[in-house]
């Protein structure tokens, strides 16, 4: 996910896209954690992903 793309985004937005990719994490930490996938990277992924959205949404709440 490209930091251009979510400034871009409205606040509405970001948030649906924030609450999305906790589902997907949470999803992901039970798979890795009942051994269904093995795909760790993933989590650091989404994980950088959520920061990127806070920040994000951090800023655009300060400007208005």
């Amino acid at each position: 996910m490209k930091t251009i793309d979510l400034r871009k985004k409205s606040i509405v937005d970001l948030e649906k896209e924030l609450i999305e990719i906790r589902k997907a994490q949470f999803s992901a930490r039970m798979q890795i954690s009942t051994q269904q996938s093995n795909k760790i990277d993933q989590l650091g992924k989404m994980q950088k992903d959520i920061a990127r959205i806070k920040t994000i949404l951090a800023e655009k709440s300060k400007e208005t």
